[in-house]
């Protein structure tokens, strides 16, 4: 969706990536819009939809993530979950194209959950 779409209860947050891009505007996107509005949000569960189409290898990406990408993203939601939702994370695996790397960022993704 476009930046400026919030949804009818102002629930959604956009941020929008051009085609090709990497790891510093994807976290920063994160650091400075997504997960701001998320802890105002306050969740009481956290339910995250794990796609990992975005990797670098991936056939259908557009954008340039590597697997550390993925591990700390992860670890930003479960601070997030920690901070805001007694720690209550679910996780489904929702994406991705080029098995190596969808096993390689999965278990980036696991092993981050997993001491949480």
């Amino acid at each position: 969706g476009a930046e400026g779409e919030r949804g009818v209860a102002g629930n959604i947050v956009n941020a929008p990536l051009a085609p090709g891009t990497g790891s510093d505007s994807f976290r920063q996107a994160y650091s400075e819009r997504i997960l701001p509005m998320l802890r105002g949000f306050a969740p009481e569960l956290l339910i995250i939809s794990a796609g990992f189409d975005a990797h670098v290898r991936d056939p259908l990406a557009q954008l340039r993530l590597e697997n550390d990408d993925y591990a700390w993203v992860s670890d930003e939601l479960a601070a997030v979950a920690a901070d805001c939702c007694d720690g209550r994370i679910v996780s489904a695996l929702e994406g991705g194209y080029d098995l190596e790397a969808l096993s390689a960022a999965c278990a980036e993704h696991v092993r981050v959950l997993m001491k949480s």
